[in-house]
């Protein structure tokens, strides 16, 4: 789950991390009264939406004055705010961040999420602050500084000081830097964080380290030990179509593909997204059923893709596990009676049921693959010629 810049620089101020002092605001009188609070002088407005690279689109601006600010967050509030991480659709700016000042001498990184590989949590620093690290990492990975946190010691003095000193720091700044990291951390292991960003963790004039922006992401399975945390989620940040998904116990993320996927594994659904770009497609989502699934649950899965106006092929993989496979077919069948499917359907079905399965589908005049790369190219087939230059539409089939 993600939240926004503000709510993370809550939940940090808790923990001891330094930030600057701000106020959110959803009116342009409220955005100038906020300025006021703040002393007037110069203050920064701040879109609030969960993509990064705001500044780069116009969604963060200094303020000289509470005018100004009201000013600001006029031209903001309602706009679609377009980042990388937005697309091309970009996202609309429902609330604005109003914060102090400060004068800067330096622009830092720093951030910490589990390292899959070592099994253990590790912080990253960098002098290459307000940068996308991704993009330092491809460029002068040299720059980046790692130190990997044993969970029974937690993040040591001796750590924070090596990435302070490799940062350059120096004096009573390594000191506060010191402070800033370990609680960063506290935050980040207290609250079941999958991802704890400051870009950029700036150096003032005066030597102390503020967090200029924050960002947290947290692990959805340990939502349940955090309500107050839960109760932050925005459904206005999030795709419709992922929020319904989780209504049903789905695990649905929306991609920019043309070709819809449903699939029973989390594995297997990324090795099928592989295997459709491998034959010149492009998946227009992940969709896990999971290994439970029920009849009503694929009309949801189904009527979930077909939200997607860009959907014109689906394919539907069901391989192995404890998934029934004639569950999977009457589940199919009902979607095709309840949504009047108007895009090509191509099913591979192998698994437990399977006979009785492919009984059902074909019954309904319906067949069904074995091979998964003829399912595949199927599939890829089955989208319009404007999209591949190939004439052959497919029938509703597998």
């Amino acid at each position: 789950m993600k939240i926004h810049e503000y709510q993370a620089k809550e939940i940090l101020r808790k923990f001891g991390v330094a930030v600057p002092r701000g106020y959110l605001a959803v009116t342009p009188l409220e955005a100038e009264g906020a300025a006021r609070q703040l002393g007037g002088g110069i203050a920064a407005v701040k879109a609030q939406i969960h993509a990064g690279g705001r500044g780069k689109g116009g969604g963060v601006k200094l303020a000289r004055s509470p005018d100004e600010a009201r000013q600001h967050a006029e031209a903001m509030l309602g706009m679609k705010l377009k980042t990388p991480q937005t697309g091309p659709e970009g996202q609309e700016v429902r609330k604005v961040y109003i914060e102090e000042g400060c004068r800067i001498a330096r622009e830092l990184y720093l951030g910490m999420t589990l390292d899959r590989e070592s099994g253990r949590v590790t912080v990253m620093a960098s002098t290459e602050g307000g940068v996308d690290i991704e993009e330092v990492a491809q460029r002068t990975p040299e720059k980046i500084l790692k130190e990997a946190v044993d969970p029974l010691t937690g993040l040591l003095p001796f750590q924070a000081r090596r990435l302070a000193f490799g940062l350059g720091l120096t004096g009573d700044t390594v000191h506060a830097f010191v402070r800033f990291a370990t609680g960063l951390y506290n935050a980040y292991v207290s609250t079941d964080a999958s991802l704890a960003e400051i870009n950029p963790l700036v150096i003032t004039v005066q030597g102390d380290v503020l967090a200029l922006d924050a960002k947290i992401n947290f692990d959805d399975n340990a939502l349940y030990r955090h309500p107050d945390i839960a109760a932050m989620r925005d459904p206005d940040e999030e795709d419709p179509k992922e929020n319904q998904a989780k209504e049903y116990d789905l695990s649905y993320i929306a991609l920019d593909g043309d070709i819809g996927c449903m699939v029973n594994g989390a594995g297997l659904a990324m090795a099928t997204m592989d295997i459709i770009k491998l034959a010149g497609g492009s998946p227009a989502n992940f969709l896990d059923v999971g290994g439970s699934s029920n009849p009503e649950k694929v009309l949801h899965a189904l009527r979930i893709i077909t939200k997607n106006p860009r959907v014109t092929s689906i394919l539907i993989n069901i391989f192995g596990g404890i998934t029934r496979c004639d569950d999977i077919a009457r589940g199919i069948l009902m979607a095709t009676e309840k949504l009047s499917l108007a895009v090509p359907l191509t099913i591979r079905l192998i698994g437990t049921n399977e006979i009785e399965g492919r009984a059902i589908l074909e019954a309904a005049g319906i067949d069904a693959f074995t091979d998964l790369t003829e399912a595949v190219q199927a599939a890829v087939r089955g989208r319009p010629a404007d999209a591949r230059g190939d004439t052959r539409r497919g029938k509703a089939r597998a």
